[in-house]
């Protein structure tokens, strides 16, 4: 289910992406697997994010990051902090971004990820700090 949620999201099908994410994190509480029912919450803010709703993402991504974090589920912190820090990115909240990309970084080494994700995490900081120093310079 979580694989049609992010499909449905990347075509734009945001209403079923919608249902399907709740669905699946009613599933996921159903089976009471905690960290199955993180990454479902984390795949429904997506959604939120994608309509706009980034308030409400951000919400739901800092209870995944604290519950992520309270069970040291690395992986799903890290996976959370990105999201969030692309939300905040979208808010304008810049260091609000920096923190969450930066931590991230962090995450996905103590957790040994994979070149790629790493990569993703270290370009989205240097983004950050691009347009940091872009608009500490125009002020």
């Amino acid at each position: 289910m979580n694989e049609k949620v992010a499909l449905l999201r990347l075509v734009g099908r945001l209403d079923e992406a919608w249902e399907v994410a709740n669905e699946a994190v009613r599933q996921s509480r159903f089976t009471g697997n905690r960290e199955q029912a993180v990454a479902s919450r984390i795949r429904r803010a997506q959604v939120l994010q994608f309509q706009g709703k980034l308030v409400e993402a951000a919400s739901e991504l800092t209870h995944c990051i604290l519950d992520s974090e309270v069970h040291e589920w690395s992986r799903l912190a890290a996976y959370a902090r990105q999201h969030r820090g692309k939300v905040y990115f979208d808010q304008d909240n810049l260091e609000g971004a920096l923190a969450d990309f930066t931590a991230a970084v962090f995450l996905r080494e103590k957790d040994g990820a994979d070149a790629d994700e790493l990569d993703s995490s270290l370009l989205a900081v240097a983004v950050v700090e691009q347009h940091i120093a872009a608009r500490s310079a125009q002020a």
